[in-house]
Parts: structure tokens; C-alpha cells; sequence
């Protein structure tokens, strides 16, 4: 067996124990990018070498492989990999810089048991190789800009959106009970909620703008039909504005669309490459504002070709002597 194939059998073993209803021959021809004779090949490898894999089948006749508790435990007698630990420490990094402190926190405690459970040598060894890679990602010394958060509102919302439970705030000058639905981060952060005993339209509720939060005995029933997902693509940014949603479209020039190719400006938009080289972009959202953030920075290598109150906003800032595009 070669390296390669032995390294993505005990891949494959990990994921057959992590899992609990087991893998499937779809799970391994989506995880390495196989076919389904070479996914079929890897499931017999794996009752080869590990004897007391179990198999099932699932409603719709799908077959699982999954790995028994003996077997588990050599899984995890591997301790973890630098790459692992690059990974699970750049999650921290992105968590701290987003100001999500209850899931930093969480992800450090995941971190130091992985740790625990290792050789110290070995432990030392990882540790060390993974920090040479934060260095070399940049994440380390370059934390970037954002807005500071109360530790202590995060972890309260965060227990009242897994209750769920209503959440009372000071809003402002005014008291508020809240149903929480989800969490925005960005620039700025917004909690996307409605008012207990309201209309039931979402509103956004900035963190930096709660005094005080307080969380609350009650639960409340969710609101079946919302997808946070769903909400998030009607806007461009964090902030969201029903009256300004619609249509957007962008031309850049021919010079600036390389660059703008490269760039997803919103999970829906599409990409038209014109006759003369510029680059169209169309998608639907609002949040002018933060569009005409971003758009700045493009000077004069983008025109707004929609809507027209866009156009009006950004038409008297755009400049030709940046240095270089985004």
C-alpha cells in the first residue's frame, strides 16, 4: 500500500468513527474526490484492515460503514496533527477577531484536551509547527479592525438562541423582550430578532448599542419559516433594509475584471464577461451603505450601473489614483 493510500484509509477510519450513523460510498466520493469504484475499493480496504467495522443501511437502502468503540480508541491514540491544529487555531484567531468569545473559548478548551491526551513531546512538536503556520497566515501580528463586544452579551445570547429563551435588553433608552433567531457578524454585529408580543417581523438590534441584557426563564416557539441563510443573502453586508432591496448591477472595466472575477460579492450574484473585456455583476440585496463602503475602493474601475440612489451615492467619491485594486 502506498503512503498516499495509507493516509486516506486511516482518513477514512476517522471518519467512519467520528460519525455516528457510519460513512457512506456518497460521504467518501465527495470527501477525496473519487469515483464509485474507488469509493468501493477504500470501504474494502477498511473491513481489511479493521475487522470489526460494522455496516447498515439506512431508509432509503444506503449503505454505512462505521468503526466500533475498540476501534475508536486507537483512532484517537493518534493524538492530533499540525495541520489540525493549524486549523482548529485559526478558528480561535477568527473567533476572537469577530468578537464571538463564548466560541473561542470553547474551541480552546477542544484544543488544550486534544493536547492533554497527547506525548508532550510530540504535543511540543505540533504546537511548534502550527504556530510557524499562524505566523505564516498573518494572523498572529495582524488582528485587522473591529468593534469591541461585551464577552458577557455574546455568551448570554449565545444560551438564549440554543434554549431558545427570550432575552431582555435595554435597547438605547428603551427595555425590549427579544426572540432571537440568529447572530450577524461583521463590521458590525447585529442580532437578528423579533419582539416578544409584536408582529413578528425580524428586526437588527446592534450589540455595541445593548446596555444591558438579561436572560429570560420563558422559551418561545421559532419561527418555522425563517432561515438565517435565507435572511443574510437579502443583504450585502450586515445591515439589512427591506426598502432598498433589489436589483444591483456592476460593470468593471476591462482592467479592474480579472480582479473582480476573483471575488464572490454575494452568494447569488452572476458574472457576465462582456464583448470589450469588463466584467458585469448582478445580484439582489440591500444595504447601500456598506455597497458603497466596498465600492470605493475601486475608484474608477467600477460604475454602478443599478440602482439608480447607488449610483448617486458613490458617483462623486470615485477617483483614479489608487495605488492598486483590492
Amino acid at each position: 500500500m502506498s503512503f498516499q493510500k495509507a493516509t486516506d484509509l486511516l482518513r477514512l477510519a476517522e471518519m467512519a468513527t467520528s460519525r455516528y450513523g457510519g460513512v457512506s460510498l456518497t460521504d467518501i466520493e465527495q470527501a477525496f474526490g473519487v469515483d464509485r469504484r474507488t469509493a468501493q475499493r477504500m470501504t474494502k480496504a477498511l473491513e481489511d484492515v479493521f475487522p470489526n467495522v460494522t455496516t447498515g443501511q439506512d431508509e432509503e437502502r444506503r449503505k454505512f460503514w462505521r468503526l466500533n468503540p475498540q476501534e475508536a480508541r486507537l483512532m484517537l491514540a493518534q493524538g492530533v496533527r499540525e495541520s489540525e491544529l493549524t486549523a482548529l487555531d485559526l478558528s480561535i484567531r477568527r473567533a476572537e477577531r469577530e468578537g464571538a468569545s463564548p466560541d473561542a473559548a470553547a474551541l480552546t478548551t477542544l484544543r488544550d484536551r486534544l493536547l492533554a491526551a497527547m506525548p508532550r513531546s510530540h504535543a511540543r512538536r505540533v504546537e511548534a509547527d502550527a504556530e510557524a503556520m499562524l505566523e505564516a497566515y498573518g494572523f498572529a501580528s495582524r488582528p485587522g479592525p473591529h468593534v469591541r463586544g461585551a464577552d458577557d452579551l455574546l455568551g448570554k445570547i449565545a444560551q438564549a438562541l440554543k434554549g431558545p429563551h427570550r432575552l431582555g435588553v435595554t435597547y438605547g433608552n428603551r427595555s425590549r423582550v427579544l426572540e432571537p433567531h440568529g447572530l450577524l457578524l461583521g463590521t458590525r454585529r447585529y442580532l437578528v430578532a423579533r419582539e416578544a408580543g409584536g408582529d413578528g417581523r425580524m428586526q437588527h438590534f446592534r450589540l455595541d448599542r445593548i446596555v444591558q441584557a438579561q436572560l429570560q426563564a420563558d422559551s418561545f416557539q421559532r419561527d418555522p419559516g425563517f432561515d438565517l441563510s435565507t435572511h443574510t443573502a437579502r443583504a450585502f453586508g450586515s445591515y439589512h433594509d427591506d426598502r432598498e432591496y433589489g436589483p444591483v448591477v456592476w460593470r468593471f472595466t476591462p482592467a479592474a475584471a480579472p480582479v473582480a472575477r476573483e471575488f464572490i460579492f454575494h452568494p447569488d450574484q452572476s458574472l457576465t464577461h462582456e464583448a470589450d473585456g469588463a466584467l458585469t455583476v448582478r445580484f439582489r440585496a440591500s444595504g447601500q451603505l456598506e455597497m458603497a463602503w466596498h465600492l470605493y475602493q475601486w475608484g474608477d474601475a467600477v460604475e454602478v450601473m443599478a440602482p439608480a440612489s447607488l449610483r448617486d451615492l458613490v458617483q462623486n467619491h470615485k477617483r483614479g489614483d489608487f495605488a492598486s485594486l483590492p
